[in-house]
């Protein structure tokens, strides 16, 4: 759907269409110079079915592709964030990484980052408002072709408001509230005023988003064919709403101390009226809620799955604080490969086209020529520079559910304090090897990495672990040396390049063991990007109902839905999660505690959507952005030649570490300078100038 890819998949567009298409530009809808030539001809578009549906899809190509949220240009992404960090880095066209630039403070209303990429930085507010005018275009004129049945109507009709409502979606999670045209077509060659008009509240621009996700629901088909993988669905229409839903209902938007703190002043400069409300409304977590749940209730998801075999690991001994944990999937751990179950979902291995979990995904290449190749060790032809960050590492529980805090000394070991007495340095490292799912892990891996859940394994690569690369028969096997003068460590490499990992650490989630990029027969395993799968409902569903303090009944899709703090549901849709990681669920203590169960909602987070573009706006809708982006990024030491210098916590040495910046306005990605400019009763973003 973001991607010109799926578009070359669903449609080909005939030689008159692309002339409708020849001068497109990337402004603003009010930048009309360019008009004239964009709607040349224009009536042609809706000469017949074939053509207006062409023209819709040719809307729909120009979002980019969703996969690509470090380097493409239209998210701030895991770059700007907690989960990762990266050498290349730098203000202006040295650096390619615009999640970089922005958490260094490098993004304003006059500058975006440059490089690569379909609009070549992060200002993607006039895209948007192109798609959304082509939108009102086809919706205007959606009855002119006379070979128009029906059925057609319908589907080109609910298409179009998806695609329009997922532009408006992008404005309002990137951009804060944007100016909303409803179905109108602006004009060209007008005077100022005809253009200027100020931006929605975000409770206005929310309701109506979803209320056209709504709309294009009815007229979605539940599934489509193998070929039409990436179209959307009612489903994708669906689940939207549903994370929609609970960005309104949490702390930056819905009144309290994090929406006062942020927004208290930040009025509407035509009328006075506060774009983000300052009264906290409970019953918002409630519709959040019953938008996950009617997703639940579809029947058409699932959590996927993989059935243990002999190469499975055994699930841990001795756990006593879930009593359900040995039962069998989905009621407890028991009788699934979790190894497999999770990474399978991002490696190839399981077809995102017929992969149940999959609410909406695209097929992508850049997991591969950009991610893949960007973390795997440069001994393997890769970059190796991707690095995730220590607070990454930690947040993996044990593989018996306890955090490294409460395993410390038992099963976890990270310094010679945590030994038994006597214990030395070279204790710190496992004796023998060990394989489980088809996963080999070496002897000789810091105990660190020991023990851990199934996540851990299938998403980091360690100094020490294995890239399997099957494909190649030359180069293959590799086991990953971060060490300073070692082969993928930075003076391996060259003490002034960028490919070594700055924590330590790498994204190895999208790496298939047949990946190779050198060698004989080197290949890359196909890949799909979930831009929404269900476990995210399943966890939305338990927030929303651990935040409800009484019953509320929400109308929503003509239902009535009535819900509270419900401990067997929150249980239930969690535990899915953790079970299918291998893990025991949430204790009966946790779960007669708000605050303990919204922690462990926030840790599962950020491990189950590591790297998935979900953290950047986590941590923001929770009011925790400031606390938590001003813990230190830390790591291993890339300047540690030996085990006893490298194993040791550092933060980074680098100039884009250094500068790095947390500010209120970070929030948000700033309106373009251009755009203020011809519009003078829009108000900039909070803390930009």
């Amino acid at each position: 759907m973001r991607t010109s890819i799926i578009i070359k998949r669903i449609t080909r567009i005939t030689l008159v269409v692309q002339l409708l298409f020849m001068v497109t530009s990337c402004k603003d809808y009010l930048n009309i110079d360019n008009y004239f030539d964009d709607e040349f001809n224009i009536d042609s578009a809706y000469a017949n079915t074939r053509y207006i549906e062409a023209y819709m899809w040719g809307a729909a190509a120009m979002f980019p592709d969703e996969s690509n949220t470090i380097r493409q240009g239209y998210t701030p992404g895991p770059m700007a964030t907690d989960e990762g960090i990266n050498g290349l880095t730098g203000a202006g066209s040295s650096n390619v990484y615009y999640g970089m630039d922005f958490v260094t403070g490098n993004i304003t209303p006059d500058f975006y980052g440059s490089g690569g990429g379909p609009a070549g930085n992060l200002n993607q507010w006039g895209r948007n408002y192109k798609i959304i005018r082509k939108c009102n275009n086809i919706l205007k004129n959606i009855d002119v072709p006379r070979d128009m049945t029906y059925s057609d109507r319908n589907r080109i009709e609910g298409y179009t408001r998806f695609i329009r409502a997922y532009a408006y979606y992008n404005l309002l999670i990137d951009y804060g509230p944007p100016i909303l045209l409803g179905d109108e077509v602006i004009n060209t060659n007008e005077t100022i005023e005809y253009y200027d008009r100020p931006r929605a509240t975000y409770d206005e621009a929310m309701t109506y988003v979803c209320e056209e996700f709504e709309k294009a629901a009815v007229l979605l088909p539940q599934e489509v064919g193998l070929l039409n993988f990436g179209r959307p669905t009612k489903g994708a229409a669906l689940a939207l709403i549903a994370r929609l839903r609970l960005i309104h209902a949490s702390p930056l938007f819905n009144g309290g101390a994090a929406a006062n703190s942020y927004y208290g002043n930040w009025t509407r400069s035509t009328d006075g009226v506060h774009y983000v409300s300052q009264q906290y409304d409970e019953s918002r977590w409630a519709l959040a809620a019953a938008a996950a749940k009617r997703v639940m209730d579809l029947g058409v998801y699932k959590l996927y799955t993989v059935p243990s075999d002999e190469r499975t690991a055994v699930l841990p001994t001795g756990v006593t604080s879930d009593p359900n944990f040995y039962n069998a999937y989905p009621d407890g751990a028991s009788g699934i490969d979790a190894f497999k179950s999770y990474s399978d979902v991002f490696t190839g291995e399981s077809v995102g086209a017929i992969n149940p979990e999959y609410i909406w995904g695209v097929n992508t290449v850049y997991m591969n020529t950009t991610i893949n190749q960007g973390s795997m060790p440069p001994s393997l032809g890769g970059w190796g520079r991707f690095s995730v960050t220590q607070k990454v590492v930690d947040a993996y529980l044990m593989n018996d559910g306890r955090t490294k805090e409460e395993a410390r000394g038992n099963t976890y070991f990270e310094t010679v304090a945590d030994l038994p007495t006597g214990g030395t340095f070279d204790d710190l490292f496992t004796a023998q090897p060990k394989s489980f799912s088809g996963y080999p892990l070496n002897s000789g891996i810091f105990k660190m990495y020991d023990n851990r859940e199934m996540r851990f394994y299938a998403s980091i690569g360690f100094n020490g672990a294995v890239w399997q690369a099957l494909s190649s028969t030359t180069n293959n096997t590799h086991t990953a040396k971060y060490f300073y003068q070692d082969a993928d460590g930075r003076g391996g490499v060259s003490a002034t390049s960028p490919n070594y990992p700055l924590t330590g650490y790498v994204i190895k989630k999208w790496n298939h063991p047949y990946d190779a990029i050198n060698g004989t027969g080197a290949r890359y395993m196909p890949k799909a990007y979930p831009i929404i799968r269900y476990a995210e409902i399943l966890l939305s569903y338990a927030e929303a109902l651990n935040n409800l303090t009484g019953s509320h009944s929400v109308e929503l899709g003509g239902q009535t839905y009535t819900l509270s703090r419900d401990v067997d549901e929150i249980k239930t849709s969690f535990n899915a999660v953790r079970y299918r990681a291998g893990l025991p669920g949430l204790s009966s203590s946790q779960l007669s505690n708000t605050a303990e169960v919204q922690k462990q909602i926030e840790r599962e987070r950020m491990v189950e959507f590591l790297w998935e573009n979900r953290r950047f706006y986590d941590v923001r809708r929770w009011g925790i952005y400031e606390e938590s982006e001003r813990e230190p990024i830390r790591g291993m030491n890339p300047d540690g030649a030996d085990r006893e210098s490298f194993y040791r916590r550092v933060s980074p040495g680098t100039s884009s570490f250094l500068t790095r910046q947390v500010d209120k306005k970070l929030i948000w990605v700033p309106i373009p300078r251009a755009e203020m400019r011809r519009l003078p009763s829009v108000d900039q973003n909070p803390g930009y100038n």
